[in-house]
């Protein structure tokens, strides 16, 4: 707030001036504040910070990642459910013409992404890394105005926080998509979403993000996108992890 305040030491100048003025002659000029535009600038980049905080997301700032929904993959625990909402996000990221990257893990060994996630129009991208990153940098370095990353997938201790890490460093927003992501173990699973919220990724879920992502019911697809959320999404096992007694999310 300090640096946005109008200059501070002109007034103790202007008093020096008139209690001794032939002193004042002799002193060396102070240095001089900031000017009219530095203030706005600097006051500029602390509203941007500030919204920043607040995890807004627009489509034209957004990117879908999809990870890892494999074949093989199919006994983590609530698999179907993960890969319905994540399909809901691919649904609406396609209708709002947001960019959606798509990874499997060591495909040759791990098997094809699932038919059910609906990605059959996507070109997957293989990786052996425990990271989307490696293999999104492409894609990533290409679209300069992206902000926000919405990250579904599996495993939230592995992919999902490696990629999360490697989005903050890249200095983007991250949105965890909470009911499209899981684990085989759902103490991994819990200690992962902890680890994430605690470096600076945004918990959210899957129609609280396509809510904010639509922004307003006169939005043209509006409609269409009703029609996806108007089934609340599948019960993961959500509510066990996230009671008021869990101390990793005091």
């Amino acid at each position: 707030m300090g640096r946005c305040s109008a200059h501070p030491g002109r007034r103790h100048v202007a008093t020096r001036a008139i209690l001794a003025p032939e002193a004042e002659a002799t002193e060396p000029s102070p240095a001089p504040g900031p000017s009219l535009l530095q203030w706005s600038l600097g006051c500029g980049k602390g509203m941007a910070a500030i919204m920043s905080s607040l995890g807004r997301v627009l489509p034209g700032s957004s990117i879908l990642f999809l990870c890892d929904m494999q074949e093989k993959f199919r006994h983590v625990a609530y698999f179907p459910q993960i890969v319905s909402v994540a399909a809901r996000m691919l649904k609406v990221a396609q209708l709002l013409e947001m960019p959606v990257v798509l990874t499997e893990q060591y495909p040759q060994g791990l098997g094809p992404t699932v038919p059910e996630l609906g990605a059959e129009g996507l070109q997957p991208l293989s990786k052996t890394c425990f990271s989307m990153v490696p293999a999104a940098r492409r894609e990533l370095d290409a679209r300069p105005q992206l902000h926000s990353v919405l990250l579904c997938g599996i495993e939230a201790q592995a992919c999902i926080l490696n990629t999360t890490l490697d989005l903050l460093d890249r200095g983007l927003q991250v949105h965890v998509v909470v009911d499209a992501c899981s684990s085989r173990s759902q103490v991994d699973r819990l200690v992962a979403l902890a680890r994430m919220r605690q470096s600076g990724a945004f918990l959210s879920t899957s129609e609280g993000l396509i809510l904010q992502l639509v922004g307003d019911a006169a939005h043209p697809k509006f409609k269409e996108i009703q029609k996806i959320i108007k089934e609340p999404s599948p019960d993961s096992g959500l509510i066990g992890l996230f009671q008021g007694q869990n101390p990793l999310f005091r």
